[in-house]
């Protein structure tokens, strides 16, 4: 069955902070729907996120959000793929690349000069994904970051 990929918000909150409170177990972070629902809720309620939620058979099975920040020098909005989600029971069904598809519509939609995420080093079944759909890897510059 094919991925119905839609966006989202309030209504399905609950939904969303669950597949979230799962994405952030996949990065070793201990469980906490509670932390996770009130994450959500507050970038929802500030309208500080997009979140895609993607069904099959009416049961959630992944998401992404999405959060805008701009280039300077081209004057123009961008969108941060941040995170990305599919449950283990759904993946190998392409409900990763009607997400990213879905991800990109919506930037382009919103006339988007680009669409950018970042992956670990040694996620080469993600890579793999990006670059058969287009997305491309680049060097141009180093990211640093102040630990605040």
């Amino acid at each position: 069955m094919n991925p119905i990929v839609r966006r989202t918000g309030l209504t399905h909150l609950d939904v969303v902070a669950a597949l979230f409170d799962q994405y952030r177990g996949f990065y070793g972070q201990p469980s906490d729907l509670a932390l996770a629902r009130d994450f959500i809720r507050a970038r929802m309620e500030r309208d500080e996120s997009v979140v895609l939620l993607a069904w099959i058979d009416e049961r959630a099975v992944g998401f992404t959000q999405l959060y805008l920040t701009f280039s300077s020098v081209s004057a123009a909005r961008v969108w941060t793929l941040n995170d990305l989600f599919v449950t283990p029971g759904a993946r190998r069904n392409g409900v990763a690349r009607a997400l990213l598809s879905a991800a990109a519509d919506f930037a382009r939609a919103d006339g988007a000069l680009r669409l950018e995420l970042e992956t670990d080093h040694d996620n080469a079944n993600a890579q793999a994904l990006y670059r058969a759909m287009g997305w491309a890897a680049y060097d141009g510059t180093l990211r640093f970051r102040l630990p605040l």
